[in-house]
């Protein structure tokens, strides 16, 4: 493996910002890595996209990160994940991997009682990826989801913890209590700015799986299997792509990367499929 490509940096996509708790996770856990990260947020939310849309928007992505030179694509988007991770890895010579298959991974290894909670938002819960993946897994594992919408606006906003936070949560999370589970899937990249509340609200018998933290990990496994590791001392570089810029967008996507970004490029990736 030539040093040039360990050094070639990850690609991260997702529709909006909630991808950069994806990005948290890598830097904390793989700080020498250099990150490329595109939010496609002129045409956010894909939730409300067909799956036809949705592939084809991926694509668009994946194939501006693939002109930047990167030897990852990692689809940090739960839509994107449930609907094009497979014409993507078909398509591209990179590694692909997306943000369903490591938590639900996760879950199946920590379960003792077999019963799994997902939630999510609308989209992601009506797709049943989480269910499938689980099921694949280990065919006895029953899985109980609930789409929480409201603890998106949450995370942007900041109320992730006081009365208002744990109010909604205790109503979303309530049915949970009277199906026995153990394990509880946070399947949307926006949940891990709530995880204090939710933990405080289901309580410390359950134990939470973060679907951006088992990401990381599964990029670190594949990086170390592909000998693309980088071992370099160099300082990391951060690239951050955006389809459309809002005056919020700075303050919010420092909340949800753990630190203020610098330097944000809008570009116009339309017309770019694969």
């Amino acid at each position: 493996m030539t040093n040039d490509m360990k050094t070639a940096p990850i690609g991260v996509f997702d529709s909006g910002i909630g991808g950069l708790t994806v990005v948290r996770e890598i830097i904390s856990r793989l700080p020498r890595e250099n990150i490329i990260y595109l939010g496609d947020t002129a045409r956010v939310p894909y939730g409300t996209k067909s799956s036809r849309t949705v592939i084809a928007y991926s694509h668009h992505n994946a194939r501006f990160l693939v002109s930047k030179g990167i030897k990852m694509l990692v689809v940090a988007c739960n839509t994107s994940s449930a609907v094009s991770l497979p014409s993507l890895s078909r398509e591209l010579e990179i590694p692909v991997i997306g943000v369903i298959g490591p938590g639900a991974k996760k879950a199946g290894e920590v379960t003792k009682s077999k019963r799994v909670g997902v939630i999510g938002t609308p989209s992601t819960i009506k797709s049943s990826a989480y269910k499938k993946a689980l099921e694949a897994i280990s065919p006895d594992i029953e899985v109980f989801s609930r789409a929480c919408p409201l603890f998106v606006p949450l995370a942007e906003e900041g109320w992730t913890e006081g009365e208002i936070s744990e109010l909604i949560a205790k109503e979303y999370l309530a049915p949970f209590k009277g199906y026995d589970i153990d394990v509880l899937v946070l399947g949307c990249t926006h949940y891990p700015l709530l995880k204090p509340t939710i933990q405080k609200v289901m309580g410390g018998g359950i134990t939470l799986v973060d679907s951006a933290e088992e990401t990381a990990k599964e990029i670190e496994r594949v990086l170390i299997e592909r000998g693309l590791l980088n071992n370099g001392s160099g300082a990391p570089s951060r690239a951050y792509y955006l389809t459309d810029v809002s005056d919020t967008f700075v303050s919010v996507a420092g909340r949800f990367l753990g630190e203020k970004i610098e330097n944000i490029e809008m570009v116009d990736i339309t017309g770019t499929a694969l």
